[in-house]
């Protein structure tokens, strides 16, 4: 399976302890070289630089497609815009997205993306981790990740740590944001 990561997925994942869940799930991860700057930028050593250059599971990439990086951003930061160039490179089955401009690009160029709260969710479906709201809450109060109340329920509604039955589609609730 070959597995995109843009910036903020690293450093949220890392802010809250939980960087390795990206090998435990998908086993090696591909950052482009966009994605490795921005983890690094204005000489800080941004939450999850350490942990990238640490693993070998992490691979970076140069864009091949600097058209298309350059197309995209138009409406995407560099991360995001070389994240799916690279992902439509390597074909690759994933990307790792939080951004909803980078999400929608992504899925309208045929992608299937996945962000921070999917994550969570999918370690949780895998056993990997046992309750997802102890880092929803991690999130909010040390990675500064918003989250609203409304999707913060949801994933505790998909997650079943609400008690409550209501059906909501995590794509659609994170849309919303």
């Amino acid at each position: 399976m070959i597995v995109v990561s843009d910036t903020s997925p690293l450093t949220n994942l890392a802010a809250i302890g939980q960087f390795d869940l990206l090998h435990q799930l998908y086993a090696e991860v591909r950052i482009a070289d966009g994605v490795w700057d921005e983890l690094n930028a204005n000489g800080k050593r941004w939450p999850g630089s350490d942990n990238v250059a640490a693993v070998s599971w992490v691979r970076r990439h140069a864009v091949q497609n600097r058209w298309l990086v350059i197309a995209l951003q138009r409406d995407l930061d560099r991360g995001e815009a070389e994240s799916i160039a690279l992902a439509l490179e390597l074909g690759a089955d994933l990307v790792v997205m939080d951004e909803k401009e980078g999400r929608h690009a992504a899925q309208r160029l045929g992608l299937k993306v996945i962000g921070v709260l999917g994550i969570l969710l999918e370690a949780k479906s895998k056993g990997a981790i046992d309750r997802v709201r102890p880092f929803l809450d991690a999130l909010r109060q040390t990675a500064g990740f918003y989250l609203s109340e409304s999707l913060y329920q949801a994933v505790l509604t998909l997650a079943s740590e609400n008690g409550t039955a209501v059906e909501v589609e995590l794509d659609k609730a994170e849309d919303e944001e």
